[in-house]
């Protein structure tokens, strides 16, 4: 009798095990259908973050209080990307000296390699910077690219975008920022 009770306990114990690892299972993906379905940050304070950029050095968010900021979420990948990419530099380049605007690009799921390569094909002027271990996307609810925040001089998402961006377009939304 002592014989069976060993094969008993191990199939206990494998019942037991196999039960938790289906449980942890569908907490995960519980957590996940959950975060999925937050969708965009569309209002409130803009989550802060510090973006190590490409050419060195770093910026922080919360220090361009003030100003309208822009900060786009773009891959080197990403067709639509590749379609907006000249036309915020162009846009850039005619709020840059005003010291009120700011661009930030938000490279998101790419390689360094990559990315520098985008950002020299297209004359990309602006800071940018990688989206190390995707936190920015996570804070901002990034579920793709092209993504545009458009965040306000009192550090609040007044608006995103989620397309590519015409020059009207986005010079309209800035002024519109600009003008609060």
């Amino acid at each position: 009798m002592n014989g069976m009770k060993a094969p008993r306990r191990s199939l206990l114990a494998l019942q037991i095990t196999a039960a938790l690892i289906v449980l942890a299972f569908l907490g995960l993906l519980g957590i996940s259908l959950f975060t999925q379905n937050r969708g965009q940050r569309h209002s409130g304070p803009a989550p802060d973050f510090t973006l190590q950029l490409f050419n060195g050095g770093a910026m922080t968010l919360s220090q361009q209080r003030g100003k309208v900021v822009v900060i786009n979420v773009w891959a080197s990948w990403c067709q639509p990307c590749k379609e907006e990419a000249r036309t915020l530099e162009e846009v850039w380049q005619r709020y840059k000296g005003r010291g009120d605007v700011l661009f930030i690009g938000v490279n998101w799921s790419d390689t360094e390699k990559q990315a520098r390569a985008y950002i020299k094909a297209y004359g990309i002027t602006y800071p940018n910077g990688p989206d190390l271990g995707r936190r920015i996307g996570a804070a901002y609810h990034v579920r793709g690219v092209p993504e545009t925040y458009f965040i306000d001089k009192n550090g609040n998402v007044a608006e995103v975008y989620i397309s590519v961006l015409n020059a009207n377009t986005l010079t309209r939304k800035i002024d519109n920022l600009l003008a609060k």
